[in-house]
């Protein structure tokens, strides 16, 4: 049996809908996190599900599956780590799709890596377990933490409480 992995793929701009679509009827298993965000126009607001990282889908295949992915018109490549199509693990997906699935706090991308600060991992609420780098202190109880996965960092505004330092 071949075993299939988690990769991440280059979607075209603001096409990733379209790529997640053209995937599944091709009855390619992905993901594609969104978050609920607050639009606002000029005349109305309406909340609208946003991708989490702009420009990327996740597909879970085995190796056979490469070329049929390759071949949807909204994808343009995999994402490459040291030449070879990066692999991201089922736990990084399920960390992801807890950050997805909290919507008590709206999460900002940064597509910059923070090395400042120290190293924290979230020990209460939705984001339990998730590892990331304290930055900045938002008011008395707030703090901002980076939560790094596949050099895009999530930038979540969490409650001081919630957080212990990981001994070096």
């Amino acid at each position: 049996v071949m075993t299939k992995s988690w990769y991440v793929v280059y979607t075209r701009s603001r096409a990733e809908k379209k790529a997640y679509a053209e995937l599944l009827a091709l009855e390619i298993e992905a993901y594609l996190p969104t978050q609920r965000k607050l639009r606002q126009w000029s005349d109305r607001k309406k909340w609208v599900d946003m991708p989490l990282f702009p420009g990327y889908i996740f597909v879970h295949i085995t190796n056979k599956d490469y070329d049929k992915t390759l071949k949807i018109n909204n994808i343009v490549s995999f994402v490459r780590f040291e030449g070879k199509a990066a692999i991201v693990s089922n736990s990084q997906i399920e960390s992801i799709k807890q950050i997805a699935n909290q919507t008590i706090h709206e999460v900002d991308i940064s597509h910059q890596l923070f090395n400042e600060g120290d190293q924290v991992q979230v020990t209460s609420g939705p984001l339990i377990g998730l590892k990331g780098s304290l930055i900045s202190y938002r008011g008395k109880k707030r703090v901002a933490v980076i939560i790094n996965q596949l050099s895009i960092s999530l930038l979540v505004e969490i409650n001081v409480d919630s957080l212990e330092k990981i001994k070096e």
